[in-house]
C-alpha cells in the first residue's frame, strides 16, 4: 500500500512527530510505501479562493510544495493526518494543506482511500479532542468518502518526555504495522 502521512507540527521532535516516527515504522516493516510530507517545513501558501484553477483547469495558481504532495493525494492509498492540538483543531499548517485539496477534488476524491489521524494534546478532559475528530471526520469521511481506518489520540502529552512515557508510541506503531 502506498501511504501518504501528513504532519503539521512545526517541532520537528515534537509529541506528534513521534507519533508520525513510530507509524511510519510500523508501516515500513509491514512492507508499505511511505511518503512523509511536514507542512510546517514545506512552502505552501493558503488557498485564497481565487478560483484560478477551476476556471483555468491547471490547478493552483501557486506552484510550491503542493505540487510534490499532489500525485501522491490523487494516487496514493492511505492518507494519514498527524497533528497536535491547537485551539481544539488541527494547526494552521495542515489545515493550510487541506484547504489547497480543492484545486484538485475531483481527482483526489477519484480513487477512494483510507485514512488515519494520529493526534496529541496537552489536557486530557473527555471534550478536548471531540472538536478535532469531528471535523477529520466531515471532511474525510462526509465530503471526500474515505475511510477511517483509526484515531490515536494521545492526550496529557505536553512535552515529548510525556509522550515518550506513554502507550502512544507504541499504538502509533502497532496501527502502521497493523495495515
Amino acid at each position: 500500500m502506498r501511504i501518504t502521512v501528513i504532519t503539521g507540527s512545526p517541532h520537528k521532535k515534537g509529541t506528534s512527530a513521534l507519533l508520525a516516527d513510530k507509524f511510519i515504522e510500523g508501516a515500513e516493516e509491514a512492507g508499505h510505501e511511505i511518503f512523509r510530507f511536514d507542512a510546517a517545513f514545506e512552502d505552501l501558501h493558503p488557498c485564497k479562493a481565487c478560483e484560478h484553477c477551476h476556471f483555468k483547469g491547471d490547478g493552483c495558481i501557486y506552484k510550491d510544495s503542493m505540487e510534490k504532495l499532489n500525485p501522491h493525494l490523487i494516487n496514493d492509498d492511505m492518507i494519514v493526518f498527524v497533528t497536535p492540538l491547537y485551539y481544539f483543531g488541527m494547526t494552521a499548517q495542515i489545515k493550510m494543506v487541506i484547504d489547497r485539496f480543492y484545486a484538485h477534488n475531483s481527482e483526489i476524491m477519484a480513487n477512494k482511500k483510507d485514512c488515519i489521524l494520529l493526534a496529541t494534546s496537552a489536557d486530557g478532559n473527555d471534550w478536548t479532542m471531540q472538536a478535532l475528530v469531528d471535523h477529520y471526520k466531515t471532511v474525510v469521511e462526509k465530503y471526500m468518502g474515505w475511510e477511517d481506518k483509526g484515531i490515536i489520540l494521545a492526550t496529557y502529552c505536553t512535552v515529548r518526555s510525556d509522550i515518550e512515557n506513554s502507550n502512544y508510541p507504541e499504538e502509533a506503531y502497532e496501527l502502521g504495522k497493523s495495515l
